[in-house]
Order: structure tokens, then C-alpha cells, then sequence
């Protein structure tokens, strides 16, 4: 029988066409496209993972930020009315300090810390004459998400994540997504946030390599998965100086996004975004 936009139940949106065709071809199966419903210009993907009917949404070529997601996700929970379980996926720039030791092909989830629900929208607020004043509050993921993570952040502590076995699989069946394996050791190379990256180079090969911060190995390879606050907002991060500023005013961020702002509140999903730069 054919499926019908009411036997999905599980939405996901991934901003940008790299971030959405990982989660495409990790789907063990993929559906027949829907006809468009009258008012929605989105595009979905449909699917089945993991005993779920999954539906993909992104925002069109050229589209990023705020705005533009919630727009796509407003049109999406009225099209697919069955929806109980949302997720936004994609890419973050992490944050990497003492207390979190964050690397290329880590995992963050939003999870609630401190004064805020899990993702903090660092952007909106007013300048006064005694600096920049932050306001805004964003609601939690749902209850049932928080009680999953518990039960997955317990798993965790004796058992190490399938996220490398997930990746493996899907590379070994679509040969041409190789780009998505996560770095070698010898690539993640982590500079002071006071050495700055010269001016239009595409690589590090320039920068100032005696002030790479210094790590030790892993006890576990693969990605590591992180819990805690996501800052959101509608400017790309690429100064790692403003970048801990803004996560020591907020209480301790570990990514950097541009889309989780827009739709916490009314969307109500989960947040998870993979460490790329």
C-alpha cells in the first residue's frame, strides 16, 4: 500500500546538501517521493531507518540561517501532521577547551546546562554602554529526547558508539562518499586561538606551527560524543578568540551553528551536529 505524508513519523532537517545526503544514504531504505502539498515549496527526502519513516527536509541552494530554517520547518509540520519525533542534523565548528577536548568527526548534542535549554542563540540582544547584553531564552528538546540521552550517555560508559561503524557501512556501499571519513590524527591539528589562519590560504600549511596545542591520544578511537550547549546565530564563526569569549560569557559552549536558533521553540527537535572545522 502507498505510503501517505500521515505515516511519517520522524522529521529531519539538515541545512545544507552535505549535511543532508550523510543522513540520505544511511537510510536503510529510501521511499518514493511524496506530490507536493499545496503551499509547501519544500523538497523532502522519504525513508526508512531503523524501523522509522523518516522525512528529510533542507533548505534550497543558497539558503542559510535563522530565518530560513524555521520557515522550512514550519511548512514541514504542517505538511507531515504525524510527526512526534524532530531532529536538525548537520555540521558545527567546535570549541575546544580544557574541560572538553573537542576533535574533527566529534559529535555534539544539545542538551540543557546552566541558565539555558541547550542552544543559545549568542547574536540576539542590544549594545549597551557597558557591552554587548544577550536576551532571549530557547526551550529545552522534549522530555522523552532527555530521558533517551540519560539512557545513551549510560550505554556509553562501557560500550563505545557505533558512529564509525555507521560511517564504514555507508561508504562501503556508496564508494563515492568516501570525503565523509573522519580525518586522520595527523590532520586534526588544533592552533591557539591567538594564531590566526593566513589570509586566503586553503590549508594550514602557512600557519605558525609552534603554537599548535598539544594532546594526548585517545583511549577509544573513533569520535567521541559530547552533551551541553550549542551557541546559534546567524554570522559564521571564524575567530577563535571571539569564539571562547562568547562560550565563557554563556557558561561553557561547544559548537558553533546557524540554524538551531529558528527552530527550537516551535519545532521543538533535538540539535545534534557533527564537529567539522
Amino acid at each position: 500500500m502507498p505510503l501517505k505524508h500521515s505515516d511519517y513519523a520522524v522529521a529531519i532537517i539538515c541545512p545544507l546538501e552535505v549535511e543532508m545526503s550523510a543522513v540520505r544514504y544511511m537510510l536503510d531504505d529510501e521511499h518514493a517521493r511524496l506530490p507536493s502539498q499545496e503551499g509547501d515549496p519544500n523538497r523532502y527526502i522519504f525513508g526508512e531507518m531503523g524501523g522509522h519513516n523518516v522525512v528529510i527536509g533542507f533548505l534550497p541552494y543558497g539558503s542559510q540561517g535563522i530565518g530560513a530554517a524555521a520557515t522550512v520547518a514550519t511548512d514541514m509540520r504542517r505538511t507531515f501532521p504525524a510527526i512526534k519525533l524532530r531532529l536538525l542534523v548537520g555540521i558545527g565548528g567546535g570549541v575546544p577547551s580544557r574541560t572538553n577536548d573537542i576533535r574533527l568527526g566529534d559529535v555534539v548534542v544539545g542538551m540543557p546546562e546552566g541558565i539555558h535549554g541547550g542552544v543559545v542563540q549568542y547574536d540576539l540582544g542590544k549594545e549597551t554602554m557597558t557591552g554587548f547584553k544577550r536576551k532571549g531564552y530557547l526551550e529545552p528538546p522534549p522530555r522523552s529526547w532527555r530521558g533517551a540521552i540519560v539512557e545513551m550517555q549510560a550505554d556509553h560508559r562501557v560500550r563505545a558508539n557505533r558512529i564509525s561503524e555507521f560511517v564504514s557501512k555507508m561508504i562501503q556501499k556508496y564508494s563515492e562518499l568516501e570525503a565523509y571519513q573522519p580525518p586522520a590524527p595527523g590532520k586534526d591539528v588544533l592552533f591557539t586561538p591567538d594564531n590566526p589562519h593566513v589570509p586566503d590560504e586553503t590549508t594550514c600549511e602557512k600557519c605558525d606551527k609552534d603554537r599548535v596545542v598539544t594532546r594526548t591520544a585517545r583511549r577509544r578511537d573513533g569520535p567521541a560524543i559530547f552533551y551541553g550547549l550549542i551557541a546559534s546565530g546567524d554570522r559564521v564563526m571564524k575567530n577563535a578568540e571571539t569564539r571562547d569569549k562568547i562560550s565563557a560569557d554563556e557558561g561553557g559552549v561547544l559548537c558553533f551553528e546557524m540554524e538551531a536558533a529558528g527552530l527550537v521553540n516551535d519545532f521543538q527537535c533535538i540539535v545534534i551536529r557533527g564537529i567539522a572545522d
